[in-house]
């Protein structure tokens, strides 16, 4: 059987020490902001874009990536991870459905979350510190990836 996969991005946003997580009905699970790659998107993008529309903030991409001249390209913000994820595994042990997700870090400047009409309202998100993301019962993944990120973003000064 074949597995589809689907480009994602997921963006971990930051403010004074702590990052959103929502919790995403289908899933069952806390995750922060992100979704799917459109035709037309880079990956970078794709993440900028979820984070406005889930929460209505304006997200500043942490960007380690130097510059390189490149008369014919440019340099791409590069993701901290790229995970891969099985969304949808079946009674065979099969994968029929993977999520390449890219993985950014990015400061925003308020915790007020206001989501675009259509998205997940206010009230399921929560604001984590490092401390309380350790104690939590998020996925591991979530937990490490989310104090790598606060981390990132109170080292960078954003």
């Amino acid at each position: 059987m074949e597995t589809t996969r689907h480009f994602t991005s997921t963006v971990y946003i930051v403010n004074r020490g702590a990052t959103a997580l929502h919790h995403h009905d289908r899933l069952g699970i806390r995750v922060p902001p992100g979704g799917h790659v459109d035709r037309d998107e880079l990956p970078h993008e794709a993440g900028i874009r979820e984070v406005q529309e889930e929460t209505g903030l304006e997200p500043s991409l942490l960007r380690e990536t130097a510059a390189i001249d490149a008369p014919a390209g440019e340099v791409l913000p590069q993701p901290a991870h790229m995970m891969l994820y099985d969304i949808n595994i079946h009674t065979d042990g099969t994968v029929g459905h993977q999520h390449i997700d890219h993985v950014y870090f990015a400061a925003v400047d308020s915790r007020a979350i206001d989501p675009a009409d259509g998205e997940a309202a206010a009230a399921v998100w929560e604001w984590y510190t490092a401390d309380e993301l350790r104690a939590s019962e998020i996925d591991s993944d979530t937990v490490e990836i989310g104090c790598e990120a606060i981390a990132a973003v109170v080292e960078a000064d954003l």
